[in-house]
């Protein structure tokens, strides 16, 4: 299984992409705003996004209203990893079809638990 780890922030994306490895997933792309992942979507054969919603370029809201919109990924597995905690935001997230949500800071347990159900 690939993941496509998209973050404007290095720090976060070896964070998330650590703890994929500790799970034992080894197959993993980044990506630094929603413009590269969705150039990346095209040329690798990505099973799973995993994205922020603040980003530059393109946010992680208009990556997953991007990917839905295209018949290629539009059952592709997103989960969201934002500091964006508000209820608005996290429906606003649900109604953009994303499969899953997560505020930060998190766990790999909770990263794991997350995976888990939309996997």
């Amino acid at each position: 299984m690939k993941f496509l780890v998209v973050d404007d922030s290095p720090t976060m994306r070896r964070i998330v992409v650590n703890a994929l490895r500790g799970f034992g997933y080894e197959d993993l792309v980044e990506a630094g705003d929603g413009q590269e992942a969705l150039a990346k979507l095209y040329t690798e054969n990505v099973d799973c996004v995993i994205t922020d919603w603040n980003m530059p370029n393109m946010n992680g809201l208009e990556l997953t209203k991007a990917i839905r919109g295209d018949a290629n990924f539009g059952n592709m597995p997103i989960l969201m990893v934002t500091t964006r905690g508000l209820k608005q935001d996290i429906v606003e997230a649900l109604q953009a079809k994303v499969n899953n949500y997560i505020v930060k800071p998190f766990t790999p347990a909770v990263l794991k638990e997350k995976l888990e159900g939309i996997l």
